[in-house]
């Protein structure tokens, strides 16, 4: 071989033709073989990653800080703010440190990633992540960051669920030790391909289980632990402000584009197909949303439309890459419409005070996302058919989609109520009843979002 490789030398210096038959063949051979096996990194994929873990960066701040913060009582905006900056803070921290490696960190457990990389060891400027496309490339410490903002946006989505009456060091401590018992490990066993799930052959293109459902359900753990806010049901808890609530939905709905299209890890077709359809799937929830609201209140709400355009994106989440266009317009639509079921109906009935809808829209519609991910996935449906191609089997995915649901569902549910409580015991998790009378932006931080 090293012979050859001296070879191969001579004829970059344009002395192959110099070479016999023999030589020159010899050369050729072991050039095209050193092509084959050699990594390819392409800038246009490096850039749009970029741009795409700054897209999901946006998401949380200003996104859901705004989303949320429109939505609570105005004594409680900042609190909103500073929960959403510093849990976006706290995560990098800890994903840096631990959690990468527990998500990546290439051990062959189903479960987690192991501590090798933990501090991002062995992690240089030369390392590469692999792509979907075999031999295709994108700087590590891209995925990292890219990775990164993922954990971060899904542990802020959980504080819509208990805001105006948490504890702010206690929310802080629980998302941390929430990471770290329920994210990384699901992120593992889905998205890594010694994964559990993933080995399952569970199709989740941008996180239907790992973001989603995984909010979703610690949200609802949390509502039910900690309580209803005083007054609810009986005071006035509208909305302070719709118009920054729609700001932040605006800016969720364009960052999700970097969220979806870029857990495709390259600029190609793939990536065209999950942006038309984050585009699609939230258009027909909107539709879906403003429709019911309309035939049974008798008015559509610009509330009712940005709830529906959260359930959208959350529905298309997981099917992103392998559904069709129109395929992404009914699921977006049927799991609007079943968020909304669960928003004006179930919640009201159950009586649990899931303040901004979290598991109603987040859990609900991840769950309805990753099952109609099995289902519009078939090419008969207009979906790519995923790896199985035209063998896609509705009911064998329908299947799998559903066990991968479950898994998700039980480790975080377990998992949350013991955090929950754990933190209960050693700090409280709730405000006293006077500090959340008067509002968590004065009581916990000091400040007022507005002055008269």
């Amino acid at each position: 071989m090293k012979h050859f490789n001296k070879i191969a030398g001579l004829a970059s210096l344009g002395a192959l033709t110099a070479l016999p038959a023999w030589a020159q063949d010899a050369t050729e051979a072991v050039t095209e073989a050193a092509a084959e096996a050699a990594p390819i990194m392409d800038k246009g994929d490096v850039s749009w990653m970029m741009t795409s873990t700054l897209l999901v960066f946006f998401m949380i701040i200003p996104g859901i800080a705004l989303f949320y913060g429109g939505l609570v009582r105005s004594k409680n905006m900042l609190s909103v703010l500073m929960q959403t900056t510093l849990i976006a803070a706290l995560v990098m921290v800890i994903w840096v440190l631990w959690g990468y490696s527990m998500s990546f960190g290439g051990s062959t457990s189903p479960f987690w990633g192991g501590l090798s990389k933990m501090f991002l060891a062995g992690v240089t400027m030369d390392s590469m992540a692999a792509t979907f496309t075999d031999g295709v490339v994108i700087p590590e410490f891209v995925f990292i960051s890219f990775q990164m903002t993922f954990a971060a946006l899904t542990a802020a989505l959980i504080i819509g669920s208990f805001v105006e009456r948490a504890k702010f060091s206690s929310v802080l401590v629980f998302i941390a030790l929430w990471v770290t018992v329920v994210y990384f490990p699901i992120a593992h066993m889905v998205w890594d391909g010694a994964g559990l799930i993933f080995n399952w052959g569970a199709l989740d293109f941008a996180g239907g289980t790992v973001v989603h459902i995984n909010a979703g359900v610690a949200a609802l753990v949390g509502a039910l632990v900690i309580g209803p806010r005083i007054g609810y049901g009986k005071d006035m808890m509208a909305p302070h402000s719709m118009t920054l609530t729609l700001v932040g939905a605006a800016i969720l709905w364009f960052g999700w584009f970097g969220f979806n299209a870029g857990s495709n890890l390259e600029a190609n077709g793939g990536a065209g197909l999950a942006m038309i359809n984050t585009f699609t799937a939230t258009a027909g929830a909107i539709l879906a949303w403003s429709l019911l609201e309309g035939i049974l209140r008798g008015k559509a709400s610009m509330l009712g439309a940005a709830s529906g355009l959260v359930a959208g994106l959350v529905a298309v989440t997981p099917a992103a890459g392998t559904v069709g266009p129109v395929g992404a317009i009914v699921l977006g639509a049927v799991a609007s419409a079943v968020c909304y079921f669960f928003v004006a109906v179930v919640k009201i009935k159950a009586g649990y005070d899931d303040s901004l809808d979290v598991f109603g829209i987040h859990g609900v519609g991840g769950i309805i996302g990753a099952i109609g991910t099995g289902i519009f996935t078939s090419p008969a449906l207009g979906g790519t058919g995923g790896p199985d191609g035209d063998a896609f089997s509705i009911a064998s995915q329908v299947f799998i989609q559903a066990k991968a649901v479950g898994v998700t569902i039980l480790w975080c549910g377990i998992a949350s109520f013991v955090l929950y409580k754990l933190v209960d015991m050693v700090m409280g998790l709730r405000v006293d009843t006077e500090s959340e009378r008067q509002g968590l932006d004065l009581t916990s931080h000091g400040e007022s979002a507005y002055h008269s």
